[in-house]
């Protein structure tokens, strides 16, 4: 039987001696004198690599600094510990500072300045990595699947030219749902389409959602994606934020079992990161649903959290699933409490949780020992200018030129807000590319090398526990196989029928045979309706059933601010003369009518009851999944995730941090009727 090497130590300082670090070699039959381990330890598979390899004790190893010697953070058979504490000791502070770099991938023609294309800009890429020592960075980029994944190779093979051939890891905003908001979601690309994690909670099937996590973790990885910047634990608590589409819902309970399965199923169980994980990134710490009157912290007009039920408390509580879970990564939010919030003894500061001590060191490590990587939302150092500020003057369209989020720290100088945030326990900074503030910041005093180093530890080390020193390639040939295929796209599928929650089902509309009925849709492809059997007339009075998908009502109420011009703001009510509403009145002309809405944030349906036979509520699904379900070939089986408020009075009422507690809402929290 092969024995596995383990070291025989847990080392927790930064910067081994040597004489420990020599133990720990002979433990495993490393170092110049160690005797013949092949007997007792697996070849470990590098696949493709452009390095030399070292051959020592009858065994294979990288060498990535290219000085034909075995070092201990090129030996697979040490600790991931270990060898990152080796690396972290071989490193200037230069390399440090780029570590703590989470940067937007480059592509050509880049058109938004935010990295969506279809091609890596790798030029740019190379002054990044062997320049600026950066190696980690969201991708925005979309394209088939085999071409993404040789795009990443080529990446690889610029990071082993480096001195120290520390290999890149990519993050991705979700990529397998239907909404796409610049900034907080990503293209499909062939990906597996699910309904919206707010479609899991109307589920609330733990296992069901560790599945997906799985699935997605597989697609990811074919493509060379290995951080998930998800899921959101925040709480939908506050109906109008426009951030709810990417939650679990409102109630405490439900998002931290949800929250844990979909961690389970991206980084492979509880235990924490090994080969194969894809990090998650849970966000955002913490309260982010509480935002005040619904606006959202990537604007600066919507950079308060509030909380009037006093109920702080109950925003923390999914992300324990999280640290169940081992989450490898936190995200703090851009926005910060409107008045004093005091927990466990701990009162956080009035400043952007990216720069809050309180709320980074003295409770998420502290009080519940997280020992991971605290990575920040995007823009948090950059300055935002008046536009930024203040909104673009009428007739000047908003732009990414000048956008910052640096709620708290407005005035204060981009070094000034680098080393607030690092001291307060960030390790990396999110969209950043500008380590030589950092490296500024250490040369005046004003940060210690020895903090540098804690942060590129904890970016390192997981790097070594994903396996990306010995394996950073992927099989590009083999990518258009995995993502998306039948078996996903068919479980996909099922669940975004699961998912729909039936609200009104009035003399058993549904499900509907299908013989002979003629049909008028609106918002709804002819040609899915047709290939179920129906005909499609072109008038509601000329039908038997009028089919309407329609969304959520929203205002946009902030033109002038970047965000605020894309985000889904204000009255959930439908009103006449808006485009969904005047076609549900149409609709009326036929004998029954079927109305499917799309749920990004809790729709006021009071004046849609009575002009409806059937309404069902969807969280993110295709044609073809909504006439399964009108048809009976599949059943919804959802419960609401979020009450459903009967008015904007109500809503206007609520308290932003307290669930369900509108005065009379039309279909309360865990509403869902069956056939």
């Amino acid at each position: 039987m092969k024995k596995k090497c383990t070291t025989p130590f847990a080392a927790r300082s930064f910067l081994l001696a040597s004489s420990t670090l020599a133990l720990a070699l002979a433990g495993c039959g490393g170092g110049s004198d160690g005797g013949d381990s092949s007997s007792s330890v697996a070849q470990q598979d590098f696949g493709y690599t452009s390095l030399n390899l070292i051959s020592q004790d009858g065994l294979k190893f990288k060498d990535l600094n290219k000085d034909g010697k075995l070092e201990p953070y090129e030996d697979w058979r040490l600790s991931p510990e270990v060898r990152a504490q080796d690396l972290v000791a071989r490193l200037t502070l230069e390399e440090k500072a780029g570590l703590m770099m989470h940067g937007t991938a480059p592509v050509l023609n880049d058109t938004t300045g935010a990295g969506t294309g279809n091609a890596y800009d790798l030029a740019a890429f190379n002054t990044l990595i062997n320049t600026q020592f950066i190696n980690t960075f969201i991708t925005r980029m979309g394209g088939d699947p085999q071409t993404m994944a040789e795009q990443y190779n080529n990446i690889q093979k610029l990071a082993e030219q480096s001195r120290l051939a520390i290999p890149v890891s990519i993050s991705t905003d979700p990529r397998n749902h239907f909404q796409y908001t610049l900034g907080a979601s990503a293209g499909s690309s062939g990906f597996s389409q699910w309904p919206e994690t707010l479609g899991f909670a109307a589920i609330n099937d733990p296992d069901l959602t560790r599945r997906f996590g799985d699935i997605a973790r597989q697609e990811y990885q074919a493509v060379g994606i290995t951080q998930a910047l998800s899921p959101q634990a925040d709480l939908a608590t506050e109906p109008r934020w426009p951030r709810i589409n990417g939650t679990f819902g409102e109630d405490a309970d439900i998002a931290k079992a949800q929250v844990q399965a979909y961690i389970e199923g991206f980084q492979g169980g509880s235990t924490g990161l090994k080969p194969g994980s894809v990090l998650a990134v849970v966000k955002h710490w913490v309260g982010y649903g509480a935002s005040r009157n619904g606006f959202d912290g990537h604007n600066y007009y919507g950079r308060f959290l509030t909380y009037p039920g006093n109920n702080f408390a109950y925003h923390l509580k999914p992300f324990e699933g999280a640290f169940a879970a081992n989450a490898a990564s936190v995200m703090p939010t851009y926005s910060f409490p409107d008045t004093s919030v005091t927990i466990d003894g701990i009162t956080l500061e009035q400043v952007g949780a990216g720069f809050d001590k309180a709320l980074l060191t003295d409770l998420l490590r502290g009080r519940y020992g997280f020992k991971g990587v605290i990575l920040s939302d995007w823009g948090i150092t950059s300055d935002c200018d008046a536009n930024c500020l203040n909104g673009t003057p009428t007739g000047v369209a908003p732009s990414f030129i000048g956008f910052g989020t640096p709620w708290g720290m407005e005035t204060a100088t981009k070094l000034e807000r680098y080393v607030k945030s690092v001291n307060a326990g960030m390790d990396q900074f999110g969209g950043a590319t500008e380590p030589e503030y950092l490296i500024q910041a250490v040369q005046q005093g004003l940060l210690t090398n020895t903090r540098l180093t804690e942060s590129a530890y904890r970016v390192l080390l997981q790097k070594f526990q994903q396996g990306l020193f010995e394996k950073p390639y992927v099989d590009a040939s083999a990518a258009s196989k995995v993502v998306g295929n039948a078996e996903f796209q068919a479980l996909a599928l099922d669940t975004q029928r699961r998912a729909m929650v039936l609200l009104q089902n009035n003399n058993a509309t549904l499900p509907m045979a299908l013989t002979g009925k003629k049909v008028w849709l609106y918002g709804v492809d002819a040609a899915v309706a047709q290939s179920y059997g129906f005909t499609v007339v072109s008038a509601p009075q000329d039908a038997d059933v009028a089919i309407l998908r329609v969304s959520t009502p929203y205002e946009t109420l902030h033109p002038n601010y970047m965000f605020g011009s894309m985000q889904h703001e204000g009255s959930l009510a439908f009103v006449d003369g808006a485009a969904d509403y005047e076609a549900i009145k149409a609709a009326t002309a036929a004998p029954k009518t079927i109305v499917s809405v799309y749920m990004d944030r809790p729709a006021i349906l009071t004046n849609v009851q009575d002009k409806t036979s059937a309404i069902l509520a969807n969280f993110g699904a295709s044609d073809v999944a909504l006439f399964d379900v009108i048809t009976g070939k599949g059943k919804p089986q959802g419960k609401l995730p979020f009450e459903l408020p009967s008015s904007m009075v109500d809503v206007a009422a609520q308290k932003e941090d307290v669930p369900h507690d509108t005065a009379s809402p039309l279909y309360p929290f865990g509403y869902g009727l069956s056939y």
